[in-house]
Order: C-alpha cells, then structure tokens, then sequence
C-alpha cells in the first residue's frame, strides 16, 4: 500500500469528511489538514452546492480552516491528505500556501492536476513543489465516488 500508516489513518479521516459531503447531495469530496505534531488542524468537505460557492472544494475549506487554527497562511510544516486528487483550483491553492506534501486517494484522469492531466504542484516554473504520495486508499475513495455517481447519472 502507499503512503504511511499514519497517512491511510489520516485518509479515513478525510474519507469522514467526504461522506459528510453527501449529506447536501455535493460530490463526495474529503481533506483534511494535518500540523507539524500529527494532529488534524483544518477539515473540509465539498460544499459547493450547499453554499452555492464554485470555491467550495475540500482541499480550499480545508486549508482556511488550517491556516485559521494555526494563526498563519503558510502552512509549510504540514500535509494535505484529500481522497481526489486535486483540480487545478485546489493545486494551485496547495502550492500558494506553501504544503509541502500531498497524500491523495483516488486519481482523476479527467481534472487532476498532480499528475494526471496537468501536475502544477510540481512545475518548476513555480516557487513552491511539493512531494505527491498518491494511491492511499484508492479503492475505498473510488468506491465512493463511483457510487455517487452512478446514481446521479
């Protein structure tokens, strides 16, 4: 399996989070935000349809929640886990506040943008890189988005 122990424990966080997502019928979306010392310090969701906010991606609440219980915008001691990997949105948010490791669950061939269509996390043309662990519990994240869609269909 890729990744850690403590990134597949930090995936059923985010995975907590993305089921929550369902509740307001958005796509099942989770991240979570983990700090220096290994605890949990921002938590989003998918909220685009229950706040009617094109931003509203888990990996964008996620971060404002980091950055609000750590008092700063740099968020360069911590990990963003996620159970998608990230559009070009929340990539380039990823890069902007200075994460310097992603662990994502389930790719997206369609919107990625850590290395399936686009990888703006690693362009060297930017100031900031950051090291990409995917593949954490790919299957479980998958299942779940398969499974919403395959109703909304």
């Amino acid at each position: 399996m890729p990744g850690t122990p403590d990134d597949a424990r930090w995936m059923d966080d985010a995975l907590a989070e993305a089921r929550r997502a369902l509740l307001t019928d958005d796509v099942p979306v989770g991240a979570v935000v983990v700090g220096p010392e290994g605890r949990v310090v921002g938590r989003g969701c998918n909220a685009r349809e229950a706040d009617g906010d094109p931003t509203a991606h888990a990996e964008v609440r996620a971060l404002r929640e980091a950055a609000a219980t750590l008092g700063r915008w740099r968020l360069d001691d911590c990990t963003l886990v996620v159970t998608l990997e990230p559009c070009l949105m929340c990539a380039g948010a990823t890069v902007l506040a200075r994460v310097p490791r992603l662990v994502l669950g389930a790719w997206d061939p369609k919107a990625g943008a850590c290395g399936s269509q686009w990888d703006v996390v690693r362009d060297r043309r930017l100031n900031h890189r950051v090291e990409v662990v995917g593949g954490v519990r790919e299957d479980a994240c998958g299942e779940l988005l398969r499974t919403f869609f395959a109703t909304h269909r």
